[in-house]
């Protein structure tokens, strides 16, 4: 997928009712507006999201698959939080597996996906020279989904989106502030430049500064 069929995606809005409706208490759940412990049932979630029963149904099994709900016998379906030291737990293991992640892709992209890997860091490049905070988040998260999709492992691919979706919600932060773009630039220049030279071991190594940076940003 290009950079700009990415952001394409990233924009389309047409989902069904009861994917929408799960996404959208998703992310109440990951940024803290549902409460951990609450209590949620279907008539206060038609109410409060304006929609039948129907997929509010369909979205509770979702969400309870996707481990933010526990649902009880005989007392209903609650709400599983994330601790601040959750947070950080998933932020390590994240860690570990885009180190892992950016060795196996070095290994197997092939010419299509390293032609877009390219593409994706010319834009990061303008983008930051133009400032555009907005702009970066979406390009940033493209280039890691790039590199996953280039392990072709399906396992990794799924866990590291999750990750990436989870943490991007659960723990806003700075990440992308002003003085920051330059720095998240030089970062990614690094970790791009080890797929010209086809180097998975200095590709590790350039990761793991990079995660390593992205937590002290996060959790300074």
């Amino acid at each position: 997928m290009s950079i700009i069929q990415y952001l394409e995606e990233n924009e389309k809005k047409n989902l069904p009712l009861s994917v929408d409706l799960f996404k959208k208490i998703r992310e109440d759940i990951l940024t803290g507006k549902l409460k951990n412990s609450e209590k949620l049932t279907e008539g206060k979630i038609c109410g409060e999201y304006n929609v039948s029963r129907t997929p509010v149904r369909e979205a509770l099994r979702q969400l309870e698959a996707s481990g933010l709900i526990r649902n009880i016998p005989n007392r209903g379906a609650f709400v599983i939080g994330f601790t601040l030291q959750d947070v950080y737990d998933m932020t390590v293991l994240r860690e570990q597996a885009e180190i892992t992640a950016v060795k196996w892709a070095i290994d197997r992209i092939t010419d299509d996906e390293l032609d877009e890997l390219d593409e994706t860091f010319e834009f990061m490049q303008f983008y930051t020279r133009k400032n555009d905070i907005a702009k970066m988040i979406n390009i940033n998260m493209a280039f890691h989904k790039m590199i996953y999709n280039a392990t072709h492992n399906d396992l990794l691919i799924r866990s590291l989106n999750l990750y990436q979706l989870y943490l991007r919600h659960a723990n806003p932060s700075n990440y992308y502030a002003p003085d920051y773009l330059g720095e998240v630039l030089a970062e990614h220049r690094d970790i791009y430049s080890c797929f010209a030279s086809g180097d998975p071991e200095a590709g590790a190594m350039a990761m793991a500064r990079h995660m390593k940076n992205s937590r002290r940003r996060k959790f300074k």
